[in-house]
């Protein structure tokens, strides 16, 4: 940063805020996960009642209890009405407003507790039932109000004439941004509360000079803007102060097309924010994900009883020991290069790399160099929190590709207690040998990281051919190739059995160290796992389309076709290779609309599992699916032929003189299908081909790694110069689209509108204000 963008840096920190923020924004995550299990506050005749006991009961109690004090002590609001006092918080103008014109002041949430607090709710209920005895204090989610409300409502005097249905709906999609667990972490919202009084500062300059701008956050900065106004008095207060005027907040606006207002707020919001800091607004961790998943298109209320608490360990948990990793989420730009030698001042890459072996993140990156481009092209990828990223400096010329220098910068430094999580400045590169220049190249580099979380664990079924052992056994190795477990499944029939049909089988494990184990059988309904600590079986009350498994034990888990909830891929090209997956889900007191624990490519015989707990249920569990004539039969089965050879073929490293490469940021490493692009605008057309000495080089934009089907671009992105389809039919876990998502565009940034490069939207967070010098109409 300049000296200048440092005074106005500073300046933006020294804004008062009378509330703790970063505390606020846990307990608005906390709420949030509450009122998302219990989904019917979203819409439908719950929502309905919810909204009436909101106007006609805690409104006025609250009014009451402000005003004389009623209780000795803190009032607990009930959780329907929380959450819709929430979201009329959420247009503070509105609110102010309303309690103005109903109450004669702000009410506040001063002496309120949180009905997700723990606290005693027995002083509360008892003031309720005074008031309203008709009206029960907690909301029964399960009964049916419709026509109750109305003709309660009819003769019951209005609070407010806000619609508070279409505010609930707009805001049932933010937790679902904000959901993910580094946005829980101190040093991530703490980041998050800067970032929000410099995006104050900004709207404050625009009033200064008579700018009208709709100013747009990202989800990071609206997490703590929404965090504020929930303390409405306060914000109030400190918005007055700065602005001279309460800051309204404009969520009404959610259309992301390209050159629509949402998104050249955000482009207009990104010029000045780094124009006015000297640093970029993106933030790993803090973008757009793309469309909330689609639900589950089963009858939840045929689940029956759900654990609350997961039993206690037994003898398998630890049979297949693997070590616990944990990951980050790094988005990395490079902004510009100076004092390069004459010659190499055209055709420069740069490509991004981890000097030690890396299991989510294995292979060189290309980058091209924004300065040069005049285009901004960020990296999204997931690595371990260890070792160094390197980067190199290449320039391409007719005869030859160069490396002019290189820099590492090691992880460790901002995985530390009171890093900030990003860096921007110009590193010094160390000259490859032969390279002559009259000063050191400085290469500006932007990296942002999130705080680390535990990594899902990645194993895959392997043929025995593999390891050269006894046919028969399928060896199942973790992300590095070593064997984990090896296990055979065997028939037992007699031939009496096969009389009347009645199989039995058995699969028996064996580990590195040689222990044997029994660990499944089958009779009958189904396949025993386990010592019967679980039983898998095929559910037909669930489905009368598609069979779906469950799997019953210490946890409920269900095994449906095709990719879930967060495993459901967000793009044109998912039906294709749906068949191609299971998605195990667990259901819980917890997740009780389900959360996707583990995914299995029955193609490829790779497995992703979220939990130690569930390692080796989800290996019997892939092995069984896969090997199982009767389920594959069902549409359940794949084969595990030759998945040893795909999974080294992810696991190479990249060399100058075989790696394939595409310019620009289209398919780099792994590309299939269509390679490049398709169907776009400006973009090739053939696959990923040639090497550094003779390469036919593809103009691309969006993917890197493992790009499938359409690659970079596609039809379907209106972006400029965005990618579309990223890695639709990849199908290994290992340097894919799950881990590495690239986006080439002005505005667009992280993985836009769900499909992996850049879809019809930027990046942006979720809305944005409007700066004027009489009037801020703000969204998120």
């Amino acid at each position: 940063m300049e000296r200048k963008q440092k005074i106005e840096w500073h300046n933006a920190q020294k804004i008062v805020i009378c509330e703790d923020l970063v505390a606020a924004a846990k307990h608005q995550l906390r709420l949030l996960a509450e009122v998302d299990k219990n989904r019917c506050l979203y819409d439908g005749p719950i929502l309905d009642r919810a909204i009436y006991r909101y106007k006609n009961c805690w409104l006025p109690l609250l009014a009451k209890y402000t005003k004389s004090n009623v209780t000795d002590g803190p009032i607990v609001v009930p959780l329907d009405c929380e959450w819709i006092w929430h979201c009329h918080r959420l247009n503070p103008v509105r609110y102010k407003a309303d309690c103005e014109e109903f109450y004669g002041k702000i009410l506040g949430n001063q002496d309120v507790v949180s009905s997700v607090q723990g606290v005693s709710k027995k002083q509360t209920e008892e003031i309720w039932k005074r008031m309203y005895p008709n009206e029960p204090y907690e909301l029964d989610m399960s009964t049916q109000f419709a026509e109750n409300v109305v003709e309660i409502v009819s003769g019951t005097p209005e609070t407010t004439k806000y619609d508070l249905h279409s505010a609930v709906k707009r805001q049932s999609s933010f937790f679902y941004q904000v959901s993910r667990p580094h946005m829980k972490d101190d040093l991530f919202l703490e980041g998050a509360l800067a970032r929000y009084k410099g995006f104050l500062h900004l709207i404050k300059r625009n009033k200064e000079r008579g700018i009208r701008r709709f100013c747009v956050p990202t989800y990071d900065i609206d997490l703590i803007w929404h965090s504020h106004q929930l303390q409405p008095v306060s914000y109030s207060k400190d918005l007055v102060t700065l602005l001279g005027k309460v800051l309204e907040h404009d969520d009404t606006d959610s259309d992301r097309t390209k050159g629509k207002k949402l998104d050249t707020g955000y482009c207009d919001t990104t010029k000045q924010w780094e124009e006015t800091f000297g640093f970029k607004y993106w933030r790993a961790g803090a973008m757009y994900r793309g469309n909330v998943p689609s639900p589950l298109t089963i009858n939840l209320g045929q689940l029956g009883n759900v654990s609350r608490k997961v039993v206690p360990s037994n003898d398998y948990d630890d049979m297949i020991k693997l070590p616990e990793k944990m990951f980050v989420e790094v988005m990395v730009e490079i902004v510009a290069v100076k004092n390069l030698p004459s010659g190499h001042k055209e055709s420069l890459f740069v490509t991004c790399s981890k000097k030690q072996s890396d299991a989510l993140f294995n292979a060189k990156r290309k980058l091209s160099i924004s300065s040069e481009t005049g285009m901004q092209e960020v990296a999204l990828f997931q690595c371990e929190p260890t070792g160094e990223i390197v980067f190199e400096l290449l320039s391409y010329l007719p005869s030859k590709l160069e490396l002019l220098g290189t820099v590492s910068i090691p992880l460790q430094d901002f995985m530390n207690s009171g890093s900030e999580l990003w860096i921007e400045k110009w590193f010094q590169l160390v000259p490859n040998s032969g390279v002559v220049c009259s000063k050191p190249i400085d290469l500006r580099i932007a990296l942002s990281f999130t705080s680390p979380i535990p990594a899902p664990y990645v194993l895959q079924l392997a043929p025995p051919e593999r390891f050269r052992q006894a046919k028969g056994w399928t060896y199942i190795v973790d992300e590095a190739g070593n064997e984990v477990i090896k296990i055979q499944m065997r028939d037992l029939t007699n031939s009496e059995e096969t009389k009347t049909c009645l199989a039995r089988k058995e699969v028996i494990g064996i580990t590195p160290s040689g222990e044997t184990c029994m660990l499944a059988e089958f009779s009958g309904a189904g396949w025993s796992l386990m010592n019967s600590n679980w039983l898998f079986q095929l559910q037909n009350k669930f489905s009368e389309t598609e069979d779906i498994y469950e799997l019953t034990g210490s946890r409920k888990v269900i095994i449906f076709p095709g990719r879930k909830l967060e495993f459901e891929l967000n793009n044109c090209e998912n039906l294709k290779v749906q068949h191609h997956f299971t998605t195990a889900v667990e259901f819980s007191v917890e997740n009780p609309h389900g959360k996707a624990v583990a995914l299995l490519n029955l193609k490829s015989g790779s497995l992703k599992v979220n939990e130690k707990r569930l390692l080796l249920p989800g290996v019997l569990l892939a092995f069984i699916l896969s090997s199982d004539g009767s389920l594959r039969e069902k549409g359940f089965g794949g084969t595990v032929n030759a998945v040893g050879e795909l999974a080294g073929d992810h696991n190479k490293k990249v060399n100058y003189e075989d790696e394939k490469m595409v310019k620009s940021s289209g398919c780099y490493s792994s590309c299939g299908g269509h390679g490049g692009c398709s169907s776009c605008g400006n973009c090739g057309g053939g696959g990923c081909v040639g090497d550094y000495d003779h390469e036919k080089m593809v103009k691309s934009s969006g993917c890197f790694g493992s790009c499938g089907g359409h690659g970079g671009c596609s039809s379907c992105s209106s972006c400029s110069n965005c990618g579309g389809r990223c890695g639709a039919e990849a199908e290994e876990f290992v340097g894919n689209y799950d881990h590495e998502k690239m986006v080439k565009s002005s505005g667009c940034y992280g993985p836009c509108g769900g499909h992996g490069g850049c879809s019809s939207c930027s990046n942006c967070g979720g809305g944005g204000c409007k700066a004027e010098a009489t009037n801020e109409a703000v969204a998120a």
